[in-house]
């Protein structure tokens, strides 16, 4: 209770009321032990307080484990307690136990909305809370635990548990944005380009793990022979319906179909549509994008011999609804009009 945390924050106390809420969500929701999230939580602090961890400071999270273990707390506890400050950088490794990982996110997950929340994010070189370290943290423990959690879920819980943030209107969206901006760092180990990450971000994204498997299945694309010519193709596709009145709509009539390239095209369209809605609801977008290369020969013979911005008005709608329902397919995943061309 006497150990402040930071001053508009509260005590160590006070995050650890805090956290043990946003814990108990996460725990609830990864099927983890809620009591042990709790105690956990509860202990998680308690050995920065001994002379041990006041002389050796490494010692932090060690001591706490074997100080519980010492007073016979439940293992999966006393793991936690040395877990929580997994992933320490980008490459290490996170928590093993579910435990672990609810303490781990939970207290990064309260200081990145305390911290923001007062007004004082990361600017330049300045990251005095260690707040980018932190974000992607609960990025790898959410992707390589392989816990399908919605962020933008996740800090609201968090956000509920502050009162009177100076810096609370549109706190929220503002973390959520800082935290998913972290995966352009977070990519590069990969092979993962800036335009990978642009193609992504394009999309209403917040489940970490559900990214970082777009971002993979975007970068195996990218490398297909065909990802080139439809990159192009897509980012035409948008420049027309941008430029023209076009009212949104992907159905397309069949009978003003009047040239074979068009209707070529539409069958194609209608047969990657029926192909790739399973793999869309699995998240198997890798799967999805290589279905979706074999678009890439009726969609140039298309725009080589079709007008889309024909004369008769309903046959220039309906070649502009059949680009509408071409470009939603790869929306699915991407806008990999993002790419290189």
């Amino acid at each position: 209770e006497s150990v402040v945390f930071q001053q508009q924050l509260g005590t160590l106390a006070d995050k650890a009321r805090r956290s043990t809420a946003i814990a108990t969500f996460i725990a609830e929701r990864i099927q983890g032990d809620v009591a042990h999230a709790q105690r956990a939580v509860a202990l998680a602090k308690c050995d920065l307080v001994t002379e041990m961890v006041l002389e050796f400071p490494e010692l932090q999270g060690i001591m706490g484990r074997y100080y519980a273990e010492q007073d016979g707390e439940p293992a999966e506890v006393a793991q936690a307690l040395e877990e929580q400050y997994l992933p320490r950088f980008a490459s290490d490794a996170i928590p093993q136990s579910l435990t672990g990982q609810a303490l781990a996110l939970a207290d990064r997950l309260d200081t990145l909305v305390g911290i923001f929340g007062i007004g004082q994010r990361p600017t330049g070189a300045k990251d005095p809370f260690a707040l980018r370290r932190a974000s992607i943290g609960v990025l790898n423990i959410l992707v390589k635990g392989e816990l399908n959690l919605d962020l933008r879920e996740l800090l609201q819980v968090a956000a509920d548990q502050h009162q009177n943030l100076p810096k609370a209107d549109g706190l929220v969206e503002d973390v959520l944005t800082y935290m998913l901006d972290r995966f352009r760092a977070w990519g590069q180990d990969e092979g993962i380009t800036a335009e990978m990450y642009l193609a992504v971000r394009a999309r209403p994204v917040s489940k970490p793990l559900d990214f970082a498997r777009r971002l993979r299945a975007v970068k195996a694309f990218a490398q297909r022979e065909e990802a080139t010519a439809l990159a192009a193709a897509n980012k035409r596709v948008s420049n027309i319906l941008s430029k023209q009145a076009h009212d949104g709509s992907t159905q397309v009539d069949t009978t003003l179909l009047q040239e074979s390239p068009e209707q070529t095209l539409a069958e194609a369209v209608i047969h990657c549509q029926q192909q790739v809605a399973p793999l869309f609801a699995a998240g198997e977008y890798q799967q999805a994008l290589d279905t979706l290369a074999t678009l890439r020969e009726p969609v140039d013979t298309f725009f080589d011999q079709v007008m889309v911005m024909a004369d008769d008005e309903a046959v220039r709608r309906n070649r502009l609804a059949l680009l509408a329902s071409l470009q939603a397919l790869f929306l699915e995943v991407a806008d990999i009009s993002q790419l290189p061309q």
